[in-house]
């Protein structure tokens, strides 16, 4: 009788053993598809970003550059790998004698041999795809060698155009790089061969290496000693953009740099010739003798030329008497500096700042100023989104922008701003993706508001309210593409349906986008592609997405130039501008270098932070260093459609010619800039705060006084802010003295080290239609002079004059929270005049916005305060001396051609009473009309708008300026 063999409990079944076995290969397969699908999801949704922009030439060239070197220098590094190991194991011993360590490396040659293959192939595709990618990423300096031109300067020392520098040179050190990587993996292949199949011994007794490892391992030791002499001699041209400790920062070749390190580097690189050529010579001689004491000779040689006899010629040559050996490289320092950054012309003019003025200079002078401004953008963004948001959903950026436009035949500078679309604000309960990305798409409205004079009560007085009511004319409302616009959305209803798109703020109006923006995204594959991009199922199955949906998508300005203009360092603040019927933005491009000779290194992150940037939404630029900057490219973006237009505004920059070469048709002529379009182009904010940074120290021409450095500036802290943030520079429109025109400018102000008195004042004319457009202008203090104060100085002075004091005190006392403006420092009667506005709001609750509601003023040792400027300067100077237009009750003075009377003016105490009196009903019928809106009481409402009107009406009379409901008569100077 037989009996059943018992069955094992914790066995499993042949098929599932077979499934389980099948599960791992089919997941990794599953892995690899899906990152195959990611890569070309991104891959096509950027192509087709490209052609809706039709710049598909810049997709593919940089494409096909990136992929050209990624292969090529991934084949090379392969190829590397694996002719090092064929060849290690073609060089193996036929007869390995016997020991201990060749029996333990037996066990590893078998397990090896049957996947020696495949390991090889592993090891090469590895390598090789490290090495790619690292090429891939040095595509523009792969195209900048293959296109760029001359610069027509030599450098001061070998001779040649700036353009090996900056070109030629950063190549160069990439493939001595590249090659050092070549060998040492090939070198480390070779090794690990050698010694697994017996051609490197280490314990066995004999012959250490054989023949044809000795001769394999001397041809690639040769290899990377030719290279370091091939370093050696590039070396020489890298100190020419070499970095020191030198004058707190020092760019370029030194004394000791010209004198020791020069010359042992020419002899270095014969050195190592002579080593490699040993090397090579060792593949037939087969003797490492001369090899190893021609290596030891290079390193004994490295130590002794390369660092001893730099440090003997520094410690004694240079430093008994540094300030004498220092003044050649500075001098080179200086000049190539002032050059890079476009300084050469940049000449401080002596300015012996006055404390006092009499009364006919003083009137003389405020006659020339057409409009100090005190709408400060950095502080009245809350106050345009509670004037002018009108749905929860919209939203104003922080900070704002300033611009120029003309107003009644004038130029006045204009606080503006876009009212863009925020979806994060959407009330919680109608929160949908259907909500977030196919109804609220897009903003409304283009703001500007008169930056030097207010409403009654501190208001902005709007030139343009965001409808198209106001003085710039019709244009497209529509703000498609923002800084503040949604990551995406699709747009466009089908042919015959309503449409579905929120649109005019102040009612239920519906729109469809018909603009040639964004890509279309109606077809399923595009549906498909788009949903795996933005992980989101219900692109695919909404049935909103039709076969008219286009999606908007990369909408900042910023991303898009970015995009568009891979080579550009783009500015970090970008701005709105009513051009030829459209809202542009406009953006400024920088081509930027890091190796020009002798000119010194600059941290963009640095250079360019200030308040407006730490404190508010302001992109910073990125962390790496420059040393040669231009403004080369004005660019636009349509903020309905997306298109992007890049001109050349400077054309003879030959980093911009080079990427001509590379784009042909990328950017457009300076002179395709229509007329409109110029008349808001405007020096950059960033390139200035990088000048300004590099003429702290650069405003010295002199080696001895720059090695000294008891000339250095100092960017001022904000004083307007807490902590010690750079003050940011300020847009105005001026007259610097020696100047026969009031231009609109980007200025600053810089103090000495200590103690922080002003040292200089600086000006460059920003106004692209001026012929003197990027004309620097530094109005510099006597050094012994130490009577001007700085703004920090000035801050403090408003902060405890009791005068002051006394006017803010019941504004403080009320429980309002006030806020100090932009202080503003301008050439005035023979000094500097500070000025500063005051800025107050409730300390809490929800609705409030800041208001301006007096000025501060300085000249000299004296402050005054007022109401607004010109009460502010006759405060300053006494009643009447000064002849700054007054604009508006309460308001704040200074612009040309501006109303004059109101409060501070001749006005007897009739006037003062009716005035009180009409802003007191105005007041009430205010408060009336929010308790009526808030209790639905639409007719009482109506009536408390209507005697609101007249009281502010009745107060602009007294004022002596004309008021109106529309926005463009209030706007009226």
């Amino acid at each position: 009788m037989s009996s059943a063999a018992p069955t094992n409990p914790f066995s499993r079944p042949r098929g599932t053993r077979r499934r389980s076995r099948a599960l791992v290969p089919t997941l990794v397969i599953l892995g690899v598809l899906g990152v195959l699908f990611a890569v070309f999801t991104s891959f096509w949704t950027d192509r087709l970003w490209y052609i809706s922009l039709d710049r598909l030439d810049v997709f593919t060239t940089t494409l096909l550059t990136k992929v050209g070197m990624f292969v090529a220098f991934a084949l090379l590094m392969a190829a590397a790998v694996v002719v090092n190991a064929v060849a290690a194991y073609r060089l193996r011993p036929r007869y390995r004698p016997m020991s201990v360590e060749q029996q333990s490396l037996d066990r590893y040659r078998d397990a090896l041999d049957p996947v020696r293959k495949w390991v090889i192939g592993g090891l090469a595709l590895f390598t090789g795809l490290m090495a790619g990618g690292s090429a891939a990423s040095e595509w523009t300096t792969y195209l900048q060698w293959r296109h760029g031109g001359d610069f027509g300067k030599k450098d001061p020392v070998f001779g040649l155009d700036i353009s090996f520098f900056v070109f030629d040179y950063p190549w160069y050190r990439f493939l001595v790089g590249f090659g050092f990587a070549l060998v040492v993996v090939g070198l480390l292949v070779a090794l690990v061969t050698h010694y697994l199949y017996g051609g490197i011994r280490l314990q066995t007794v004999g012959d250490k290496v054989t023949a044809g490892a000795q001769a394999h391992l001397s041809l690639l030791v040769g290899l990377f000693v030719l290279l370091k002499a091939v370093a050696y001699w590039l070396d020489r041209y890298g100190l020419l953009t070499s970095d020191h400790s030198l004058t707190n920062g020092f760019t370029g070749a030194t004394y000791t740099d010209l004198n020791a390190l020069l010359p042992a580097n020419t002899m270095l690189a014969a050195i190592a010739l002579v080593c490699a050529l040993l090397f090579f010579a060792n593949v037939v001689r087969r003797s490492f003798t001369l090899p190893v004491i021609g290596l030891g000779l290079l390193i004994l040689s490295a130590i002794l030329l390369g660092g001893v006899w730099p440090a003997i010629v520094q410690q004694f040559q240079v430093k008994p008497s540094e300030p004498q050996r220092a003044a050649t490289p500075i001098t080179r320092n200086i000049a190539a500096t002032r050059d890079a950054y476009d300084l050469s012309e940049v000449k401080p003019e002596s300015y012996k700042a006055a404390t006092k003025a009499t009364p006919a200079q003083l009137k003389g002078e405020a006659e020339t100023i057409p409009g100090v401004r005190l709408l400060d953008p950095n502080v009245v963004s809350p106050t345009f989104q509670q004037l002018q948001q009108v749905r929860q959903f919209y939203q104003f950026p922080d900070p704002l922008d300033v611009d120029r436009y003309t107003v009644n035949g004038q130029t006045r500078d204009v606080v503006v701003a876009v009212r863009d679309v925020d979806v994060e604000n959407i009330a919680e309960g109608q929160r949908s993706w259907v909500n977030e990305h196919a109804i609220y798409t897009h903003g409304y409205g283009f703001f500007a508001a008169l930056g030097n004079r207010t409403n009654s009560d501190g208001r902005p007085l709007f030139i343009e309210d965001g409808n198209g009511n106001g003085d710039l004319g019709a244009y497209q409302q529509r703000i498609y593409f923002g800084e503040n616009s949604p990551s995406y959305s699709i747009v466009g209803a089908p042919k015959g349906a309503s449409p579905m798109e929120y649109d005019v703020p102040d009612a239920a109006t519906k729109t469809t986008y018909g603009g040639t923006g964004g890509v279309p995204v109606g077809s399923l594959f595009n549906k498909l592609l788009f949903a795996a991009k933005f992980q989101e199922g219900n692109i695919l199955l909404s049935n909103l997405v039709n076969a008219d949906s286009r999606i908007l998508y990369d909408r900042h300005p910023r991303d898009r130039v970015e995009k568009v203009a891979p080579w550009l360092t783009v500015d970090g603040d970008p701005f709105p501008a009513v051009v030829d019927g459209k809202v542009l933005w406009i953006v400024d491009g920088y081509t930027t270098l890091d190796d020009y000779p002798y000119a010194q290194r600059v941290s963009l992150e640095t250079a360019t932070q200030d308040t407006r940037v730490i404190r508010q939404n302001v992109a910073g630029q990125p962390q790496r260093t420059v040393n040669y900057v231009r403004n080369s490219v004005k660019a636009t973006v349509d903020a309905y459609t997306g298109e992007v237009k890049l001109y050349a505004w400077d054309p003879n920059d030959p980093v911009l010619k080079a990427w001509e070469q590379v784009y042909p048709d990328a950017v457009a002529p300076k002179s395709a800039i229509t007329p409109d379009l110029l008349q808001h182009l405007r020096y950059p904010q960033d390139l200035f705060k990088v000048q300004r940074e590099l003429l702290k120290s650069y405003h010295v021409t002199d080696p001895g006084v720059f090695y000294g450095g008891q000339e250095r500036w100092v960017v001022p802290d904000d004083p307007s802010a807490s902590g010690t943030a750079n003050q940011p520079p300020y847009y105005l429109t001026l007259k610097t003295p020696g100047s026969s025109n009031v231009e609109f400018s980007l200025t600053t102000a810089f103090t000495r080290q200590q103690p922080p008195n002003l040292a200089s004042f600086m000006a460059v004319d920003a106004e692209a239609t001026s012929p003197d457009y990027g004309t620097m202008r530094v109005l510099e203090l006597p050094s012994e002079s130490q009577t001007i104060q700085g703004p920090g100085q000035v801050a403090n002075a408003f902060e405890t004059d009791q005068k002051i004091a006394n006017a803010t005190l019941a504004l403080r006392n009320s429980g309002a929270r006030t806020a100090e403006g932009n202080l503003l420092t301008l050439p005035f009667g023979g000094g500097f005049l500070y000025v500063q506005p005051l800025y107050v709001e409730r300390s809490a609750g929800t609705g409030r916005y800041p208001l301006l509601r007096l000025v501060f003023v300085s000249f000299g040792d004296r402050v005054g305060v007022g109401d607004n400027l010109r009460l502010a300067l006759d405060d300053l100077f006494g009643s009447g001396a000064t002849t700054a237009p007054q604009t508006g009750t309460g308001g704040t003075g200074g612009g040309s051609g501006g109303g004059t009377g109101g409060t501070g003016g001749t006005g007897g105490a009739t006037i003062q009473k009716n005035l009180a009196s009409a802003l007191a009903a105005a007041q009430q019928a205010f408060a009336d009309a929010e308790q009526a809106q808030r209790e639905g009481r639409w007719a009482d409402y109506g009536a408390a708008l209507t005697r609101l009107q007249q009281a502010l009406d009745q107060a602009a009379k007294l004022g002596g300026v004309s008021a109106s409901a529309s926005p463009k008569a209030s706007g009226t100077p």
